[in-house]
């Protein structure tokens, strides 16, 4: 992670004492009755890239910990290409996708073995599961994956999720973003209430951490542009993760409904220490009410067919309002699609805001753009709906006016 920004930090951002339970802390540790865990592979492997066998023990130490405290616990894990490279003796990652998807399947295995001896040793189980990001958009296999993983955690299992690099050919040409995003579209899937996104970096600072008077940012109550400018990712190595994507995954987490905190998967109690109410990591604090689940999968996961571009009035009565969007807040729209598929709300500076089924097809509604209510029957003929997205089919997944 390099850090691009200077700024002083909001002083109730920054650290309290780390060895006195906080208060807010406390809570947000104590309502966590279901956790999304991811670790990444720099937490997992050593500097010759094999798994790092005392790390996963003291991970599988933790999560019966939580497990013994009566929550329940899922596991996003990466590390399967860098357990491929130990497995195979390679020194960097192949280049040639095929060899990549190899390797990653040849460390895949190595990845479960791992974690299922960690957990058996204290009569827990893993269960393995691979996904692709088309396998949460398409809402029967969504509801499906949903309902798998929450027959698993009643059998008192512990699933360990991790992309399927092997058929996922998308994921592996890009260098980030993938299990962190995973991790929390699997926390919106189930509604849980913290997302902990285990990194090689003990959360987001006010500059590198390496700095001279580098600050960690405690609590963080809202992501914006200043929180997002923070980080610019470095590419290279195993890890395809980086702050980017983790303040990213930290925006969805928390829109949702639930907490995120990122902290330092080298720290043997880390876990432990979040649930003891410690200042360990960077917290980001959720939305008081959470998300349906419903409006859940419209805002992250559903397929979007096209993008309404709207006004700054229709975005402000959306996001600030509840309002649903009518046709005369909308300048232009891109895409094709047709009455009932999902589509994004974008400002005029093309950013999404917000999701939902919208209820004209494509070719209806670009007669209708900018046009009153009670217009729309002169032109069409008929009008079978005032509000192009109703709000009851449409989520928010952007409060803050990104350079706003």
């Amino acid at each position: 992670m390099l850090i691009q920004s200077r700024l002083v930090p909001d002083p109730r951002q920054t650290m309290p004492d780390p060895l006195r339970p906080d208060p807010v802390r406390q809570g947000v540790a104590d309502s966590a009755r279901l956790v999304v865990v991811k670790v990444g592979t720099r937490v997992l492997t050593g500097p010759n890239g094999l798994l790092d066998g005392d790390r996963i023990d003291m991970l599988g130490r933790q999560l019966d910990g939580l497990l013994s405290c009566q929550r329940r616990v899922v596991l996003v894990s990466s590390g399967a290409v860098g357990a491929g490279m130990g497995r195979m003796g390679l020194s960097s990652r192949p280049a040639e996708l095929a060899h990549l998807q190899a390797v990653a399947a040849i460390g895949q295995s190595c990845l479960i073995e791992a974690y299922e001896r960690s957990l058996r040793s204290k009569n827990r189980h893993a269960a393995q599961v691979l996904l692709v990001a088309d396998d949460l958009q398409e809402r029967t296999r969504y509801l499906n994956i949903r309902n798998t993983l929450r027959a698993l955690l009643d059998y008192g299992a512990i699933p360990i999720i991790n992309e399927n690099d092997t058929v996922s050919v998308e994921e592996l040409r890009t260098s980030f973003g993938d299990n962190d995003r995973l991790a929390a579209l699997v926390t919106t899937l189930l509604g849980a209430d913290l997302l902990v996104l285990l990194s090689d970096v003990d959360g987001v600072f006010d500059r590198h951490p390496s700095e001279p008077g580098a600050t960690r940012l405690d609590t963080i109550d809202r992501i914006d542009a200043r929180i997002e400018g923070l980080a610019r990712d470095r590419l290279g190595g195993v890890s395809k993760g980086g702050m980017a994507s983790k303040i990213a995954a930290a925006r969805i987490a928390t829109e949702a409904g639930g907490h995120c905190i990122i902290a330092s998967g080298r720290d043997d109690r880390v876990l432990e220490r979040i649930f003891a109410g410690e200042s360990v990591g960077t917290l980001f604090r959720g939305r008081n009410e959470p998300m349906p689940a419903w409006k859940r999968w419209l805002g992250w996961s559903a397929d979007s067919r096209g993008t309404l571009i709207v006004d700054d009035g229709a975005r402000t009565a959306v996001v600030g309002q509840g309002r649903s969007l009518l046709a005369a807040g909308i300048r232009r729209l891109d895409g094709g699609f047709a009455a009932g598929d999902v589509v994004s709300l974008a400002g005029e500076d093309g950013a999404p805001f917000a999701r939902g089924l919208v209820n004209y097809p494509d070719e209806e509604l670009r007669r209708i753009v900018g046009l009153k209510t009670d217009s729309i029957e002169t032109v069409l003929g008929y009008c079978p709906y005032e509000e192009v997205v109703h709000r009851d089919n449409l989520a928010v997944i952007r409060r803050d006016i990104p350079n706003g």
